[in-house]
């Protein structure tokens, strides 16, 4: 039962937002910036000094996102909070409607609940959550006790963070890696470790790349996108992802991406949509829609969809 559990802690996380890139080989970067795609302003902007193979080895080594969301916690806001979870026919059968306040004082957080309507079997009757994936929200986003000590430090490469851990303790760390460094292969996650790693070179070989010019929100944005190519469309798990990053820093504005697995125990069909805005000197997540189907051996199948809003004070 708890491998169970661990796989689906596991497969769940490929539903969540795609953040940082990290640092590969440089023959990985090569492979990647050579056969890249460029529109007019890419071009005109290498004829400047622009450097393609930087700019990839600057994108795979963000943390904007994992810093974003750290830094999330150290703030005072408001949340508006929808999730519907459906049954085989697309109908729904459970749902939370909710605005959130999170008070964030003397390096402490908690949270107020300003307004909530539930219906179906959302919760069970000790207001427990019937549905992993309304957990899975919960635990990011939801707090129910006053949590105090965070930081928004970001420690470089999660994958260190195995070396020496229990099976419980590694386990979090690869939730950890799948939400914050996908396109890396996992170590440890069973079937699709791999073939998450689209910058590997054998994997890469399976994508289209391209960089354009963008704007997103308003701001001017380099758009980076990998599609699977046709002959591959059936063997990848990553179907598409799409960053845009700003032009005058680097920073990642946005993320886009979608995958789906089929494997003997389970299988998953996700996408997720997440956005930041700039809050003063700092960026924070504003925006995330995710839809998301996965079923596990033992579990009933969920299809389940969440938004969320954040405003800050």
């Amino acid at each position: 039962m708890m491998k169970y559990k661990l796989l689906l802690l596991r497969s769940l996380a490929l539903c969540l937002l795609l953040y940082a890139l990290p640092a590969r080989a440089q023959e990985e970067d090569t492979a990647i910036w050579e056969n890249i795609v460029i529109d007019e302003y890419v071009v005109t902007a290498m004829r400047n000094g622009f450097s393609i193979e930087n700019f990839i080895k600057t994108i795979k080594n963000d943390t904007t996102f994992y810093k974003a969301f750290k830094t999330m916690r150290l703030k005072s806001f408001n949340a508006e909070n929808h999730i519907s979870c459906y049954d085989k026919k697309g109908r729904i059968k459970a749902q939370l409607k909710s605005e959130t306040k999170q008070i964030y004082r003397n390096g402490c957080r908690s949270m107020l609940v300003l307004d909530e309507q539930s219906s179906g079997d959302f919760y069970d009757r000790k207001k427990r959550y019937n549905y992993f994936t309304a957990q899975m929200y919960a635990g990011l986003f939801f707090t129910e006790d006053t949590v105090c000590g965070e930081n928004n430090i970001v420690k470089g490469s999660l994958s260190k963070e195995l070396s020496g851990l229990n099976r419980i303790e590694k386990s979090k760390v690869q939730l950890k890696q799948l939400m914050f460094n996908p396109g890396t292969a996992i170590p440890g996650l069973p079937f699709i470790g791999h073939k998450i790693g689209i910058f590997e070179p054998d994997v890469a070989q399976m994508y289209h790349f391209s960089l354009v010019k963008e704007d997103k929100n308003g701001v001017a944005c380099y758009k980076f996108t990998a599609l699977p190519k046709e002959e591959y469309k059936n063997k990848v798990v990553i179907n598409s992802f799409v960053t845009w990053l700003r032009i005058s820093d680097y920073s990642i504005l946005a993320r886009s991406y979608s995958l789906s697995y089929k494997a003997l125990g389970y299988d998953f069909d996700v996408s997720m949509y997440v956005t930041l805005m700039q809050k003063g000197k700092e960026l924070l997540p504003s925006h995330i829609n995710y839809d998301g189907d996965w079923k596990i051996v033992t579990k009933s199948r969920e299809k389940v969809k969440f938004k969320a809003d954040f405003s800050y004070l």
